[in-house]
């Protein structure tokens, strides 16, 4: 079973969570990011387009960390002279995740 099947699939009574489907806005190169939380945890990050080294070490580096600690300190992270990058935008993408959470 991939990545995928495991952090999307709902087998038996077990709810595991659900992946999560985020597409940056223009301008930067990932088209579309998938990531896990699991008890505010980052279980699984994805990114689709761009750079596929720096996207795997962004994978790799965030993977198990806290939510919070990933948005302190890669929020606000540009790409050259644009005012946003594809670890800026996963971390747009936490916020709206965390946001439609139940309080």
């Amino acid at each position: 079973m991939d990545n995928a099947q495991h952090h999307g699939a709902s087998i038996g009574s077990a709810a595991r969570p659900r992946m999560q489907h985020f597409v940056p806005e223009q301008g930067v190169c990932a088209k579309e990011i998938d990531f896990v939380v699991d008890n505010g945890s980052i279980d699984y990050v994805s990114f689709v387009g761009g750079c596929e080294g720096n996207h795997k070490a962004i994978a790799s580096m965030v993977e198990g960390m806290n939510v919070q600690f990933v948005l302190d300190r890669f929020s606000g992270i540009t790409c050259g002279s644009k005012s946003t990058s594809c670890v800026d935008q996963f971390c747009h993408a936490l916020r709206e995740y965390l946001e439609r959470q139940p309080k």
